[in-house]
């Protein structure tokens, strides 16, 4: 344990910083770091290098070369710098490249080097050109704050979503400040920056001068300043060698130091844990490295060769051209255990464990005195909790050894937390691998999450790692193993120097029907590589048309695309399709391309109808079919003319089309509808009231009504009525008008051809029973007994029915004698009914 606390420093009395090497790095650097712009992302990120930038010493023929590396110095991109004169670099939240030139213009690269957009800083920014420049991160992404040639500040706080703010104008600022930086408060990104020894802060309405309260006096000048990781808390290095630090709000003072050096600083930068009440920053010369806290002495390191500091969540990287280092705080976990003469619970149970495998009686002795201070569960929960904490996999390993040890004499211990920890250790030490180079700590990887991780593994195209992880880690497919394949195809697909049917073949032979993995997605990015056949391979592995026939229209194949739609049955499809096809072809193309398929024009069809009457009839035309033709014209008739010419001469051209058709029938009605209209458009100018658009049949009935009989019979004649239907016409509206005279005068006009018991039963229906009696009589043998029993003259029925020995007339009779008044011609049917059965 002594050895292995060699390279912890204290800072004050309840602190320890250690420093150890994540790498060794080769990345066969040819100058050095400060004759580069650098830039290395968090969370273990990657590495920017912009070799032989814009100096006046450099011949300006010699193109600079940007190199981007993994953290363990494998080189990932190499590419020469074709654009204008860079002034910074930094990396997004998402790992991407921002370049930010003197003209104001940001160029996005991905990690392999690959272009990925650009954007400008404004038209202010171009014309005073780029002094100096921060990328920042708030809570919203990652943002680009300007200083420009005028000393005036732009920013944006998401460059995902670019909106640029111009800051308000610092007072007599004639020259660039000595040192400024972004900050976000309340939601909110400023600016915050020293002009001699007054500090400014900017926000999107005002400018305001701050004082950190308690800063020493004396000071003429802030040389340096840093915001730590999370933006909470905020350093300031003084021209007289004091370092401030407080909240970054500066409402608070949380410390002071006197370095005694008063050059100013290459960098300084935050080094902090999570939820630990400590707080250091380490500042860095050429050759000196010194953490700074609440205490009154500092640590120092001598740094051997050109280095460069990147804060991070729980600590800082360091790297230089030959290593790569990590400078932390001791966690609490850890220091309890080895701390030189620690009693703490772990440190008990990590030496029993050690006993125990040497079968010395030690390791009793020790688990008797946890157990007995009743501390075995928090020894264990220690050793799972540094263990998380420790770099080296051997240590890791001697940590959950012990703590499986000590877990066996606990009888309810969850093992949620064991698992979960071999877990993540597994999956860091993977990740941490030279080859792979993200140095991510155990409280980076929470922060981070799992999710995250893999993406950055996607981003890399570490996709066997990926699966690995996934496979091992139990994800959802959805969320894991298909997720990442459909990465890995949308990467295969821009792999031009493969055929399109190789790489068709090697994506479904690899997806298959793999959940969660969408061909669309895949043949829409083969689409944007300019890959069309190969998305259209693709898309034949898609089983959703809804997804396949979008994509095909994007990409002009709209006759594949109609293909699709129909086969998939969806009618909304198929009009998607249709409406994008009447726009994209000319109207014979169009009409062409409807023939083909004859679904696709039955919902055409269904479609003009409701929608576009003309399409309609271009389309009847076009195929010659007159019977449709014929009954659009009739439709059409009635639903666009309002006069009564151009209503007949639709109809004449509907009669002339189903002529063609050869339905005669249909042309002879229509021919009789012309007549009709033109005798309804007379009546109503000879006799006035409403004829236009009545029935046949309405039109005799309304002439009936007014009177016009000798009309009306004219009219049955014209049009042939049959004169079944006609006494029945004339019947109905006599009764309706109660002109019974005329009605009884029509009755003997000649023998009625539907016999007189309708003529009955109308009289019953307006309530003249007496009216019905007249033609009761009239009525022939076969519905006496009916007729009488309408007129309710059930004796006389009942003599007719046993006159005519009919079962069914007597039954009828029978069903109709209610009451006692009925009684005797009930008993009169029962004996006839008995006489009958005698005989």
């Amino acid at each position: 344990m002594d050895c292995y606390t060699a390279n912890w420093n204290p800072l004050g009395d309840s602190a320890f910083y250690r420093k150890y090497e994540l790498y060794s790095m080769d990345w066969d650097l040819k100058e050095e770091l400060r004759d580069c712009l650098v830039a290395a992302a968090p969370y273990g990120g990657p590495i920017a290098l912009l070799r032989n930038p814009w100096r006046k010493e450099k011949a300006a023929s010699v193109r600079p070369v940007l190199d981007i590396y993994s953290a363990s110095g494998m080189p990932l991109a190499s590419l020469l710098w074709k654009s204008g004169p860079v002034v910074s670099l930094g990396w997004s939240a998402e790992e991407e490249l921002l370049c930010v030139q003197e003209d104001g213009a940001v160029l996005v690269y991905g990690l392999h080097g690959d272009f990925r957009r650009h954007f400008s800083m404004g038209n202010e920014v171009l014309q005073n050109r780029v002094l100096d420049a921060r990328i920042f991160h708030t809570e919203f992404g990652s943002g680009v704050a300007i200083l420009t040639g005028a000393h005036r500040f732009t920013l944006s706080a998401n460059v995902g979503d670019l909106k640029l703010r111009r800051m308000p104008e610092v007072p007599g600022l004639q020259s660039a400040p000595s040192c400024w930086t972004a900050l976000c408060q309340d939601r909110v990104a400023h600016v915050l920056l020293a002009v001699g020894p007054d500090l400014y802060l900017l926000d999107h309405a005002a400018c305001s001068a701050v004082t950190p309260p308690g800063l020493a006096p004396g000071v003429s000048s802030f040389l340096q300043m840093a915001v730590s990781f999370t933006y909470r808390h905020l350093a300031l290095f003084t021209d007289t060698g004091y370092i401030w630090m407080g909240t970054a709000s500066l409402k608070e003072k949380l410390c002071e130091f006197n370095c005694n050096i008063r050059a100013p600083p290459k960098q300084m930068v935050w080094c902090s844990r999570p939820r630990s009440k400590e707080r250091a920053v380490v500042v860095a010369w050429e050759r000196r490295l010194m953490v700074v806290g609440d205490a009154s002495e500092s640590i120092q390191f001598v740094l051997d060769e050109d280095s460069y500091l990147v804060p991070e969540l729980d600590g800082v990287r360091i790297f230089s051209r030959s290593t790569h280092e990590f400078l932390h705080e001791v966690p609490a976990a850890s220091e309890e255990i080895f701390k030189i003469a620690s009693m703490a619970p772990g440190a008990l149970l990590l030496e029993a464990q050690k006993e125990y495998e040497k079968e010395s009686q030690k390791a009793d002795e020790y688990l008797r005195e946890i157990q007995e201070l009743g501390q075995l569960t928090q020894a264990v929960q220690q050793c799972i909790e540094a263990a998380g904490h420790e770099h080296q996999p051997d240590m890791q390993k001697s940590l959950l050894r012990a703590a499986s040890f000590g877990k066996c004499f606990l009888d309810r211990f969850p093992p949620n937390s064991f698992v979960h920890m071999c877990q993540d250790l597994r999956v860091l030490n993977a990740v941490r691998d030279y080859h792979i180079g993200i140095p991510l700590t155990y409280s980076q990887y929470k922060q981070l999450t799992i999710q995250v991780l893999l993406d950055r593994l996607v981003l890399r195209r570490l996709y066997p790692l990926a699966i690995q992880i996934c496979e091992y880690l139990r994800l959802p497919e959805v969320q894991g193993v298909s997720r990442i394949l459909a990465h890995w195809a949308c990467y295969k697909v821009q792999q031009k120097d493969v055929s399109d049917e190789d790489v068709a073949r090697a994506i479904n032979q690899k997806l298959g029907d793999t959940p969660g993995v969408s061909y669309s997605d895949i043949a829409a990015r083969a689409y944007g590589c300019g890959r069309t056949e190969l998305a259209i391979k693709l898309l034949e592995y898609e089983p959703r048309s809804g997804e396949q026939v979008p994509l095909l229209l994007k990409m002009k194949r709209s006759k594949l695309a109609l293909s699709k739609a129909i086969e998939s049955g969806d009618t909304d499809l198929v009009f998607t399709v249709l409406l994008h096809l009447k726009n994209e072809l000319n109207r014979g193309d169009f009409f062409m391309t409807l023939r083909n398929q004859p679904m696709a024009l039955s919902l055409y069809r269904q479609f003009c109808k409701h929608q576009e009457l003309e399409t309609l009839k271009d389309l009847y035309n076009q195929d010659d079919n007159h019977q449709e033709l014929g009954s659009f014209h009739i439709r059409a008739s009635y639903a666009a003319e309002e006069r009564i010419e151009g209503r007949v001469a639709a109809l004449q051209t509907a009669a002339d089309a189903f002529y063609k058709a050869k339905n005669e029938f249909a042309a002879k009605a229509t021919e009789d509808q012309m007549r009709l209209l033109r005798l309804q458009r007379r009546l109503e100018d000879e006799l006035g009231g409403q004829f236009l658009d009545l029935s046949l049949h309405d039109t005799v009935t309304t002439l009936i009504l007014g009177g016009h009989n000798k009309r009306a019979e004219q009219l049955a004649r014209d049009f042939r009525i049959p004169d079944k239907r006609l006494w029945w016409l004339k019947l109905t509206a006599l009764a309706d008008l109660e002109d019974w005279e005329e009605l009884e005068k029509f009755s003997k006009s000649k023998k009625s051809p539907i016999g007189y018991l309708p003529f009955v039963e109308i009289c019953m229906k307006q309530h003249n029973k007496y009216e019905a009696k007249k033609y009761a009589s009239r009525v022939g043998p076969e519905q006496k007994v009916k007729a009488l029993l309408l007129v309710g003259d059930v004796a006389q029925a009942a003599d007719v029915a046993i006159e005519h020995r009919n079962e069914a007339e007597l039954s009828l009779v029978l069903s109709h004698c209610t009451g006692a008044t009925d009684g005797a011609t009930a008993d009169k049917i029962q004996r006839a009914r008995a006489q009958a059965q005698k005989k």
